[in-house]
């Protein structure tokens, strides 16, 4: 592994701790020892990483540090062109535009051979069932959800009965063949699921909804047994 590498895997490494981490527990995480750790983190902190900490205590980063230029294993690359393929495929029109304008940009100050790795990728996503819901609802769905704000929906169930719901839509999930709206119900005074194909018609209301949207998609989690993203 080269030097360069390393320390970007360290860095990666203490990011992903919020508290303070030993050098030995990093070491043991690299696979590098520990003498190694601490000459890389004095390199780290000359490069002007904000690392505080010591040895015997631990160490952990503060925000605000970027290893310059922008570095990525092909691991990462393969990563990120692989789902910005998916989202290309299987999301909507602003979406997917979006997804090959970050490839674009990451491939514009990548290295010329990690920029090769992008176009030359071998991950490759299979056709799949086209979108039943139209690109601006969702569009729409996404703009209501990052503003926290309630919405009005006309919604047919699977027998095809009509309701209209307020709901506070929390997340979008995109299965291979339907997407679907998690969202608390006023209606049922519960979290519920609305497939978006159902949706007949759906106003963003002006109000926003009286909890934020992080406790409120920790509470589904905790409820639904999902783990956490």
């Amino acid at each position: 592994m080269s030097r360069a590498q390393r320390l970007l895997d360290l860095i990666q490494v203490l990011r992903r701790h919020r508290r303070a981490v030993t050098g030995a527990a990093l070491a043991e995480e690299l696979g590098i020892s520990v003498r190694t750790l601490y000459r890389d983190i004095e390199s780290l902190k000359a490069q002007g990483a904000h690392i505080d900490g010591e040895a015997g205590v631990g160490y952990v980063l503060r925000p605000g540090f970027m290893l310059p230029p922008l570095m990525f294993s092909e691991e990462e690359i393969e990563a990120l062109v692989l789902g910005s393929r998916w989202v290309s495929e299987r999301a909507d029109g602003l979406l997917g535009k979006a997804a090959r304008n970050v490839l674009a940009k990451i491939g514009a100050v990548l290295p010329d051979d990690l920029k090769n790795s992008i176009d030359a990728s071998g991950l490759l996503i299979g056709p799949g069932e086209p979108i039943a819901a139209g690109d601006s609802e969702l569009a729409t769905i996404r703009q209501v959800i990052r503003g926290e704000r309630k919405a009005r929906i006309a919604y047919a169930d699977e027998q095809g009965n009509a309701t209209e719901r307020t709901i506070w839509p929390i997340a979008l999930a995109f299965f291979d063949r339907v997407r679907v709206v998690v969202a608390w119900c006023e209606l049922r005074e519960g979290y519920r699921h609305f497939r978006t194909d159902r949706i007949a018609a759906l106003e963003p209301a002006p109000e926003r909804y009286p909890r934020r949207r992080a406790v409120l998609l920790k509470e589904w989690h905790m409820i639904r047994g999902v783990p956490e993203q």
